[in-house]
């Protein structure tokens, strides 16, 4: 695909810019300009216009509940409103849900949601949406928050207590689905019920939910199979049961703890029928009870946080947290896994288990050289420890591994004069990989591996610029590192001859991802814009490769290169109606043979298609409102050294949502694929396999009622 596609494709859709602003621009207050406030949580740096001169977009709990009358699926949130998000697989995994050609890293409340030792792509499914307030997305690779956010930051933020003393709100809110036409077994239902309150030093936030869904189906009306390995979202049930409590100490100081507790947990009533990509033949379920537990996912997180604004005369955070977290997979048949014929037969079903604690710590002063400069310095330190153990067996098949960092970093905010800020910064990251001595599984021979602590350590640089050329029109460019690990979990696990050490064998040099980024945005109140040209490579990067004879993905360290566009544009026509139009194209490439060039096309599991998304909303009356919208995926060929090995045809969705004020509350109404369009999903069509070979969910009606009171 040359560069020249993406230069025409940004002329042909001038008017279709990307998402980095096409969620926020969608209401009257939200704005994604480069100079958005976003929170420290996010940003590391308290009432910054910007951490980094990037994209940045902004989903408001205003558009966030208008997603939610049509999907609880927050993948397909950030698919709908960001061009730039893989669209949506539609199930409990992530696995190839990339932002920008690359990983994202999933924080809540600040606080990492991955388990990048044993990358099981989980990370997305960890909070129910009714404790979310918002969510915050950096676009483009960064080392704000540390490992992981080679593709960007998506930080999601948990409701919080009302401002006033006195103050008290109480959020209900129910729901029900169903597939249309009708299907006996395509039902869900959801309740939620979250309470705020603030009574003078004192303020508390606390919710419980519980979901659940019944079967997914086509347009066509054939049940949509199952994910029986990696686990779904339907026939699944999920709970969630959140507190925050915090202290306002005195005028300067604050003190907060968060608990929060979710799991979703598969029914296993079906199992998976597989297709056949070659025939066009789609995968579906039947009836059944699957050996074993369903898939399931469960999250057990405490966080501390403390502030103090005027600490040495700056602003000062402390974070502490810890996350317990289990990924249980769906099983498979093991063959002869004892190595000596007792059970030809063998079956068992893997959990992944991950212990994070960690601390955040953030000093910042803004009046340097007359208040024109700004200085933040920080200090980051985490411990991941992870395994991957079969449950019937008992046995480890990733042995419990260790990895601690530390992370040093400064960063700076200059202004000169009024129009122009410069921001640089460096983070050093040094990360210690611990494993002990272990023992393979016996299907792989029960091999001796002889344990090891390699290291790593990286300085990660950042610098950037943004012009105020007018007060509405703003340009900016940055320069900004994010890096990652290889899946370690992968190496490990699967190790078949003698004679190996881990400190051979594990290649921890960090997967850094060098993102250079310019923009343009313009807001006059009416009309916003924005446009922006990303480059992000890697020299030693990570590229997901599946091998279709053994059904199972390995982690390939080779040079990448990802180029991209997005932009969009909004217009607020009148005081009833605003209309938007964003446009994505990315293009990525590997070196397959190892020459240093690019010569292939990234697969579908990395990269997105180019989209393009439309919306109008509109206030009919102060009590009915409405918002349309529609997303395009164009088609796209994947080919390696100028040979086609996969094809993409291109879908269109469309998706109603209304609003009506009742009596009592809000009448919400949600149809997802209004059209009903009968498609084949972008993961399915971009790696086929007989058993994820599967259509999208067809047409889909979502009533809820909701009120604060």
């Amino acid at each position: 695909m040359p560069h020249l596609r993406l230069l025409a494709g940004a002329i042909a859709g001038a008017l279709a810019l990307p998402a980095a602003a096409a969620a926020a621009v969608a209401d009257d207050d939200a704005s994604t300009l480069d100079r958005v406030v976003v929170s420290a949580s996010t940003s590391r740096i308290p009432d910054s216009e910007a951490a980094l001169p990037n994209t940045i977009t902004i989903i408001d709990r205003e558009q966030l509940e208008q997603q939610l009358a049509i999907t609880q699926d927050l993948s397909q949130v950030l698919s709908n409103l960001i061009p730039s998000f893989t669209p949506s697989r539609q199930k409990l995994t992530n696995s190839g849900e990339t932002l920008r050609g690359r990983k994202p890293l999933y924080l809540v409340d600040g606080v990492p949601q991955s388990t990048p030792l044993r990358e099981g792509g989980r990370d997305g499914h960890t909070i129910d949406p009714a404790m979310i307030e918002r969510i915050e997305v950096i676009h483009g690779a960064n080392a704000l928050q540390g490992l992981g956010a080679s593709g960007g930051i998506i930080n999601i933020i948990t409701k919080r207590a009302p401002r006033r003393d006195g103050e008290t709100f109480h959020d209900v809110s129910i729901a029900a689905s169903t597939a249309l036409p009708t299907q006996d077994d395509g039902d869900g239902h959801r309740a939620s019920y979250v309470f705020g309150t603030r009574s003078g030093a004192f303020d508390l936030v606390a919710g419980a939910s519980y979901a659940s869904e019944g079967l997914y189906y086509d347009a066509d009306g054939r049940a949509i199979a199952v994910n029986d390995v990696q686990g779904d979202l339907m026939d699944a049930d999920s709970h969630d049961l959140f507190a925050k409590a915090g202290w306002t100490i005195d005028a300067e100081r604050r003190l907060q703890f968060t608990a929060n507790r979710y799991e979703l947990q598969g029914n296993h009533d079906y199992r998976t029928v597989d297709g056949d990509p070659a025939t066009g033949l789609l995968a579906t379920s039947e009836r059944g009870s699957p050996e074993g537990e369903g898939p399931r996912n469960r999250s057990t997180s405490l966080v501390a946080d403390f502030t103090d604004n005027a600490m040495a005369g700056g602003y000062f955070q402390a974070q502490a947290y810890w996350v317990d977290f289990a990924a249980l997979y769906g099983g498979s048949d093991w063959g002869d896994f004892w190595g000596d014929g007792r059970d030809p037969n063998w079956w068992d079903q893997s959990q992944n288990a991950s212990e994070k604690v960690g601390s955040k710590l953030t000093w910042s002063r803004g009046d340097f050289i007359d208040g024109r400069l700004r200085l933040t310095l920080g200090l980051d330190w985490a411990r991941d420890t992870t395994y991957q153990e079969l449950v019937v067996s008992d046995l480890n098949w990733v042995p419990e591994t260790r990895y601690e960092s530390w992370s040093p970093f400064v960063q700076t905010e200059w202004h000169l004069g009024d129009r122009l800020m410069l921001t640089g910064g460096l983070r050093y990251e040094r990360g210690e990989l611990r494993v002990d001595d272990f023992t393979t599984l016996p299907v792989y021979g029960s091999q001796q591996v002889e344990g090891g602590n390699p290291t790593t350590s990286e300085v990660l640089p950042n610098v950037g610029a943004v012009w105020d050329s007018t007060d509405a029109f703003k340009v900016y460019a940055s320069y900004s590192e994010g890096y990652a690990v290889a899946d370690v979990g992968r190496v490990l696990r699967g190790i078949n001859t003698p004679g190996q050490r881990v400190d051979a064998l594990v290649d921890l040099s960090p997967v850094i991802a060098d993102n250079r980024e310019i923009g343009v945005d313009y807001d006059d109140g009416r009309w916003v814009a924005h446009l922006a040209a990303y480059w992000s490579d890697s020299e030693l990067g990570s590229r997901l490769s599946f091998d279709p004879t053994s059904g199972t993905y390995s982690v390939v360290r080779e040079r990448t290169e990802i180029r991209g566009i997005e932009g969009n544009v909004a217009v607020r026509a009148g005081d009833a109606d605003r209309f938007g139009l964003a446009y994505a194209a990315t293009e990525g490439e590997y070196d397959s043979d190892g020459d240093d060039h690019v010569d292939s096309d990234l697969p579908g599991i990395n990269v997105s298609p180019d989209r393009v998304t439309a919306f109008w909303t509109r206030d009919w009356t102060p009590a009915i409102s409405t918002r349309l919208q529609a997303s395009h995926a164009l088609d796209r060929s994947f080919d390696r050294r100028g040979m086609e090995v996969a094809d993409f045809d291109g879908y269109t969705l469309v998706d109603l949502m209304a609003r009506f004020a009742m009596p009592v509350g809000t009448l919400n109404v949600g149809i997802e694929n209004l059209l009903g369009e009968q498609y084949v999903t972008y993961y399915s069509q971009s790696t086929p396999r007989a058993d994820t070979y599967v259509a999208g969910r067809g047409r889909v009606l979502t009533l809820g009622w909701s009120h604060r009171f």
